[in-house]
């Protein structure tokens, strides 16, 4: 909400700078500028005009760039302020409200600099890698329910899995008790074991931002209030087990291809279940995938996966995330909808849901 009437605040602004315009050129009568604007002025106020309408669109459609748009228009706006400073003053009230949450912008681009400088170095690692086709024969080691999930979602005949990138809209929360907070993310796994995750969120309208980085075995996780402010912060070996449960899931979940890597092992079936184990840098992680009928996956349940109390410290709970309303995304038949669950003593709490809006394989940078 605060976001549209920021929008909308930042286009109002730009388009009362056409009435200088209009006055250098004598297009109407603007009762309300009683200085006289000479022509070349009348273009500066016009040029202001666009940059305040530009940043905003690029704000909507959540290109970083708006910030320097945003900055630039702010200067001239102010500039031509100052020239006509007994007709133009109150401008510079939305100019300096304009200008804070432009540098609360920049604190956000410079929190998700990490994020991309490690998307980055995800590419170097897998774009040399040539694409080769999952053919049958890669499957038939796996049980039937999963064999028959890989033909369901059209994995067959299509590139085995180098990277690839989930874009997802949903809300989360924190504790029962909390309130929930819209959110959408941005997510690359690269192979073998790489998953970063950077999500923005509001909290009473507050931006909140966070950045899940899994490299090698390690991870961790940095959430703060305007992209500045530190509000939780967890890493060590209960984060690293984690982790490596989440990225399995990813494999599972969105990237069906992926599951014929050798690090995962088909221990058992149990009716339409099957469980697994996933082994990478010393730490193995085990889960029960669920399908239905048609071949669809629709949970995934681990028991190895950690969740902070209130108090700080870190336990060990049931995991799940159940999955439905599949549907095609660029050439894949997946589910569009999960919610994750931990599962405390006294019942379930469903944490986050998430609905997918994008998923695109072996992305070139």
């Amino acid at each position: 909400m605060l976001k549209t009437i920021f929008i909308i605040i930042v286009i109002l602004h730009g388009l009362i700078h056409l009435f200088g315009f209009v006055k250098a050129f004598e297009f109407a009568d603007v009762s309300a500028l009683n200085q006289e604007i000479s022509k070349p002025a009348g273009f500066i106020w016009l040029i202001g005009a666009i940059l305040f309408v530009i940043t905003a669109l690029l704000l909507m459609f959540r290109v970083d760039a708006w910030t320097y748009f945003g900055l630039v228009s702010v200067i001239v706006s102010q500039i031509l302020i100052f020239m006509y400073w007994q007709d133009a003053k109150f401008g510079s009230i939305a100019n300096v409200l304009i200008l804070i949450v432009i540098v609360f912008g920049f604190f956000h681009m410079n929190f998700k600099s990490k994020y991309k400088m490690e998307v980055k170095a995800g590419f170097d690692q897998t774009l040399a890698i040539p694409d080769t086709m999952l053919a049958t024969d890669d499957i038939k080691h796996m049980p039937a329910l999963v064999q028959k999930y890989l033909h369901y979602t059209g994995s067959i005949d299509k590139p085995k899995v180098h990277n690839f990138r989930i874009d997802f809209a949903g809300k989360i929360r924190s504790y029962e008790a909390k309130e929930w907070m819209p959110l959408t993310s941005e997510q690359y796994n690269f192979m073998p074991a790489t998953r970063l995750f950077f999500l923005d969120a509001t909290k009473k309208q507050i931006p909140v931002s966070g950045f899940h980085s899994f490299k090698n075995g390690k991870a961790y996780m940095d959430i703060r209030l305007l992209s500045l402010f530190k509000v939780q912060y967890m890493e060590g070996k209960e984060m690293n087990i984690s982790e490596t449960v989440t990225f399995f899931n990813d494999l599972c979940c969105m990237a069906p291809a992926a599951l014929i890597d050798e690090r995962i092992k088909w221990l058992e079936t149990e009716g339409n279940k099957v469980k697994a184990t996933f082994t990478d840098f010393g730490i193995t992680v085990s889960a029960w995938l669920h399908f239905n009928e048609k071949g669809e996956l629709v949970n995934f349940v681990s028991e190895d996966r950690y969740a902070a109390s209130e108090n700080g410290e870190t336990i060990k709970l049931k995991w799940s995330t159940p999955l439905r309303d599949y549907k095609i995304t660029n050439g894949y038949k997946l589910a569009s909808y999960a919610e994750a669950i931990y599962t405390y003593p006294d019942g379930d709490f469903t944490y986050a849901t998430f609905s997918l809006k994008d998923l695109r394989v072996n992305v070139k940078q």
